[in-house]
C-alpha cells in the first residue's frame, strides 16, 4: 500500500508518525527494546502529548533477527498466527553502549544507533546487508481513519528481489506492488493462489513478515531505493534472515516455517486426469488407461476431477451412481493395473449435499455474524464452507475422506481454498482478515495429516492449489488455471520459480495448459517442461489431455520424456531428499544455484532441476530457443552436444529434444527402470560423469524409495578413467562411465 505522494508529500488525509532519536533502551539477555518518541526531546515538556514508537529486537532462531514495531499495545491478541519453530536456546549476544545497541545471532548483527536520527543496520560481520533509516518506519492513519504500520529496508545497487509466493508476473519483483492476499485469478493476472509474505534478496538475506493477513509490499515502487512492507493495525513483526547464499536463506526460512514432507515414490510418475468439465465414466477412464498401455506410455496415477460426484452436490464425497455404479470394483481394477488413484475435493459443501444439514446441525460450517450459515452460489448452488478452526469439524471432514481411502482412493487434489470470506465468524474467534490466507493452511494440513495417519509417513501427497507461509509442509502444489498457449507456459514457469524462491520444495502445472485446448505444438513443447518438473500431470478444462487426441508425434514425445524422467529417478529422489532435509527446492531458480553470476539474476525462462541439470523449456512452435549457460563445459543429456559458457546460446529443437544440460563435473545417476518411478533406485544404477576434471572425487547418495538409509557411492575420475565404489547401503549392481570429457 502506498502512503506517500512522491518523495516529500503524503497522500491526502494521511498522517504518519516516525521514530525520532532514541530516548532509552531496555535490554535483557536475549533481546532489547528501543523507545523512540517522534521528534526531539529537549526538555520534560517535550514528553507531553508525544507519541512513542516502540521497537523490539529479538532472535527466534539462529541467524534470524526479529523486529516488532509497535505504537499502541492495548489491542487484543489476534489469531491465527503462523506456527514457527522458534529456538529459544541458541546463542544470542546483546550489547548496549553509549553509541549503539546490538544483537548478534550467528553471523548476523542488528545495530541500532542511539545518537542522531533513527537508523537500524543489519550486518554480516562488518558488511552492511540492509538498513532501516529515519523515514523507513511509519505508524500511519489514512484518510478513512484506518491504521497501518510499515517499515522499509534499503535496496543496494543492483539488488534484486524474488519470491512473495507463486506470482505469474515479472520474476524479479523490483518495481512491483505485491499484495499478499489469496485469490482465484488464474495465471494471467497479478493475483496469486499462493501468497507468501517472504522475499529473497540477491544481496544474501531474506525477509519474512510474520502476519497471516493482508501484507502489502512495495518493492522499490514507493521509494525506489527501499522495499516497504505494511500491515493493518498498530504492530508489525518481521524477521531478517541471514544467508550469505540464497540456499542458506532458504534453509533458515524453512527451518522456521517448516520443511517440505517426503512424498511417495509413485507420485513422481505421470498423472493423467479426466479433466475438469469433460464427460466421463468408467468406460472412458478404461479407454484412457488402455490407450496409454497400448502405446507403451508409462502411467502412475489416474485422477478423477470434480464430476466423479453428482452435479450440484459438491462436495458430498459420494460417487455419482449414474456414471460409477461400482466405485469399489473400479478402484480395485485400477490398482490391479498398478495405478494409484487421486480424486478431486474442495472445502465447500453445496446445499444439496447431505453433508450441508449434517454440518449445519453440528456447527461445522462457517457462520455469518447473525449466526446463520454463510453461503453463496459460486461453483455450486448454496455452497457453505467447512470451519477448520473447529477441531471437531476438521475431524468430521477427515472422517468423510477416510471412507474414500478405505474404498481404495490413494490421495486427494485439494482444490480451491482462496475465496475465503472476511465478513464471517469463525468457531475459535479467529480474526476474519487473518483467516483469509491462513484457511488454505488448515485445509491442506487436515487432508495431508489424514493421509499420513492412514498411509504412513512419506506416503502422503496432495495436489494443492492454495497456500501461504508454511504450506510447503504439505506437498505437492500445482500452478493453477493457465491458458493453453506458449505465453501461459512462460507465466506458469515464472510462478513456479517465484514459489521455489518462497520455500516450496515441489511444484507442478497442467501440461498443455488448463483453459481451452492447446494446439499440438503447444502440447508437445509443454510435455518436455512438464516431465522435467518435480511432478507431472496431464490435465485440462473442457477437453481431454490424452496425447493421441493431438497427433501421433505427441504420443512419441510423451513416451520419450516420461521414460527420461523415470530413468532420472535416482537423481530426482536425491534432489527431493535435499528439499525435505534442507528446504532447497527441487526446481531452482538459476540465481539460487549461481548467486555470483550477474546474468542469473534475471533468468526466468530456464531453471535448475536439482543441483546439476539446467532445463530451458522450448516455448515456440518452430523450436527456436535462447538460453544462458553459466561458466564451464555443459553437456546436453539428450544429444551429447557440449556447450561452453558463460554465454547465451540459440538453438532449434525438434519436439523430441529440449535443452537439458548436465553441469560440468557432475555425476548424474541413471536408473535401470523406465516404466515406473517406484523401483529400487540404486539397483543397476549407471553413474555418468559429465566433463569431469582429472583427480575429481564425487560422493553420490541415492535415497531409498521406502525412506530407508539409501545407498552412497564414491566416484573417482583420473586420466580418462572413471571408477565407482559402493561406500554405504546396498546395490545389486552398478556401472560408471564418462559421457563426455572437456577438451
Amino acid at each position: 500500500m502506498k502512503f506517500t505522494d512522491g518523495y516529500w508529500q503524503l497522500r491526502p488525509g494521511v498522517t504518519v508518525l516516525r521514530p525520532g532519536a532514541v530516548e532509552s533502551v531496555e535490554p535483557d539477555e536475549r533481546s532489547f527494546t528501543v523507545f523512540a518518541p517522534i521528534g526531539k526531546i529537549t526538555g520534560r515538556g517535550d514528553t507531553l502529548n508525544r507519541p512513542v514508537v516502540t521497537v523490539r529486537f529479538f532472535s527466534p532462531a539462529p541467524g534470524v533477527v526479529g523486529v516488532t514495531v509497535g505504537h499502541h499495545s492495548g489491542g487484543l491478541p489476534k489469531q491465527p498466527r503462523f506456527a514457527l519453530a522458534e529456538d529459544g536456546g541458541h546463542p544470542v549476544q546483546v550489547e548496549v553502549t553509549g553509541l549503539s545497541a546490538r544483537l548478534t545471532t550467528g553471523e548476523l548483527t542488528v545495530r541500532v544507533a542511539l545518537t542522531g536520527p533513527w537508523r537500524v543496520d543489519f550486518l554480516r560481520g562488518d558488511r552492511l546487508v540492509t538498513s532501516s533509516t529515519e523515514r523507513s518506519i511509519g505508524v500511519v492513519t489514512d484518510a478513512e481513519g484506518g491504521k497501518y504500520v510499515h517499515d522499509r529496508l534499503a535496496l543496494g545497487v543492483g539488488e534484486t528481489i524474488y519470491g512473495l509466493g507463486e506470482r505469474f508476473g515479472a520474476y524479479v519483483k523490483n518495481g512491483q506492488t505485491v499484495d499478499i492476499w489469496n485469490a482465484d485469478g488464474g495465471t494471467a493476472s497479478e493475483q496469486a493462489y499462493k501468497n507468501v509474505p517472504f522475499y529473497l534478496s540477491s544481496a544474501g538475506y531474506g525477509v519474512f513478515v510474520d502476519h497471516p493477513e493482508h501484507v502489502s509490499f512495495e518493492v522499490g515502487s514507493e521509494v525506489v531505493s527501499q522495499t516497504q512492507f505494511s500491515v493493518p493495525g498498530q504492530s508489525l513483526t518481521y524477521h531478517v534472515i541471514d544467508g550469505p547464499t540464497p540456499k542458506d536463506v532458504l534453509r533458515r526460512y524453512t527451518a522456521l516455517t517448516g520443511r517440505p514432507a517426503r512424498v511417495p515414490a509413485w507420485s513422481y510418475g505421470l498423472w493423467l486426469s479426466t479433466s475438469f468439465t469433460t464427460s466421463y465414466d468408467e468406460k472412458t477412464v478404461t479407454e484412457f488407461i488402455d490407450g496409454m498401455a497400448e502405446r507403451d506410455l508409462p502411467l502412475s496415477v489416474f485422477h478423477f476431477d470434480c464430476f466423479w460426484m453428482r452435479q450440484f452436490h459438491w462436495v458430498d464425497f459420494i460417487w455419482d451412481p449414474a456414471t460409477f455404479p461400482d466405485p469399489e470394483g473400479m478402484l480395485r481394477r485400477l490398482h490391479e493395473r498398478g495405478l494409484k488413484v487421486c480424486v478431486w475435493i474442495n472445502p465447500y459443501i453445496a446445499q444439496r449435499s447431505y453433508l450441508f444439514e449434517e454440518g449445519r446441525q453440528a456447527g461445522y460450517l462457517v457462520r455469518n455474524p447473525d449466526g446463520s450459515i454463510w453461503q453463496w452460489d459460486k461453483w455450486q448452488a448454496g455452497m457453505a464452507l467447512v470451519d477448520f478452526t473447529n477441531p471437531d469439524a476438521a475431524r468430521w471432514f477427515a472422517d468423510k475422506l477416510k471412507v474414500l481411502l478405505d474404498m481404495g482412493v490413494d490421495c486427494f487434489k485439494t482444490d480451491f481454498g482462496e475465496r475465503i470470506p472476511t465478513d464471517v465468524v469463525w468457531h475459535n474467534g479467529a480474526d476474519p482478515q487473518r483467516m483469509h490466507n491462513y484457511y488454505s493452511h488448515l485445509y491442506n494440513k487436515t487432508v495431508f495429516e489424514l493421509l499420513e495417519t492412514e498411509r504412513g509417513q512419506g506416503e502422503a501427497v496432495v495436489f494443492a492449489r492454495s497456500a501461504t507461509a508454511g504450506g510447503q509442509q504439505f506437498p505437492v502444489h500445482w500452478g493453477g488455471d493457465c491458458e493453453s498457449t506458449f505465453v501461459a507456459m512462460a507465466e506458469s514457469l515464472r510462478g513456479g520459480l517465484s514459489l521455489a524462491a518462497s520455500g516450496f520444495g515441489y511444484w507442478s502445472h497442467d501440461i498443455g495448459g488448463f483453459e481451452g485446448t492447446p494446439d499440438p505444438a503447444v502440447f508437445k513443447r509443454w510435455i518436455a517442461f512438464g516431465l522435467l518438473s518435480s511432478h507431472s500431470r496431464l490435465h485440462g478444462s473442457g477437453s481431454y489431455r490424452v496425447p493421441w487426441a493431438y497427433d501421433d508425434e505427441a504420443v512419441e514425445v510423451l513416451r520419450r520424456f516420461t521414460r527420461l524422467k523415470l530413468s532420472l529417478m535416482p537423481y530426482l529422489a536425491a534432489a527431493a531428499d535435499e528439499a525435505h532435509r534442507e528446504g532447497i527446492p527441487v526446481m531452482r531458480p538459476m540465481v539460487v544455484e549461481f548467486p555470483d553470476d550477474p546474468t542469473a539474476a534475471y533468468l526466468d525462462r530456464q531453471y535448475m532441476l536439482g543441483p546439476d541439470l539446467l532445463v530451458a523449456p522450448v516455448m515456440s512452435a518452430d523450436g527456436e530457443v535462447t538460453y544462458y549457460v553459466p561458466a564451464g563445459t555443459w553437456t546436453n543429456l539428450m544429444t551429447g552436444a557440449q556447450i561452453t559458457g558463460p554465454g547465451w546460446v540459440s538453438e532449434k529443437h525438434g519436439f523430441d529434444t529440449v535443452p537439458v544440460l548436465a553441469r560440468p563435473g557432475s555425476v548424474i545417476p541413471f536408473g535401470s527402470v523406465t516404466d515406473r518411478p517406484d523401483y529400487p533406485w540404486a539397483d543397476g544404477v549407471q553413474l555418468r560423469l559429465y566433463a569431469p576434471a582429472s583427480g575429481q572425487r564425487t560422493r553420490v547418495r541415492i535415497p531409498s524409495p521406502d525412506g530407508g538409509p539409501g545407498t552412497e557411492f564414491e566416484v573417482h575420475y583420473q586420466d580418462g578413467t572413471a571408477t565407482a565404489e559402493l561406500v554405504a547401503g546396498v546395490s545389486s549392481g552398478y556401472g560408471c562411465e564418462v559421457t563426455e570429457v572437456a577438451k
